[in-house]
């Protein structure tokens, strides 16, 4: 049997209905619930995206939608 992945933090997200749907879509090709989906998905992420394509993607969300204030 495989072992079970402990979860301690547990964080409120809230998503677009795009990013959901990209979610369902993972849970119904692999199986694993949303926060195991997340937690792949950011654990792994220098595994799979692109340093560059990254910086660009988060530059594009910030130049249309600004970022919080820091502090």
């Amino acid at each position: 049997m495989a072992a079970r992945l402990p979860l301690p933090v547990r964080r409120s997200v809230a998503l677009t209905e795009t990013a959901h749907d990209r979610l369902r879509a993972l849970n119904t090709r692999y199986g694993l619930s949303n926060n195991y989906l997340l937690v792949v998905l950011l654990e792994r992420l220098d595994d799979y995206a692109d340093p560059g394509r990254l910086d660009a993607a988060f530059d594009a969300f910030i130049a249309a939608y600004g970022a919080p204030k820091k502090g």
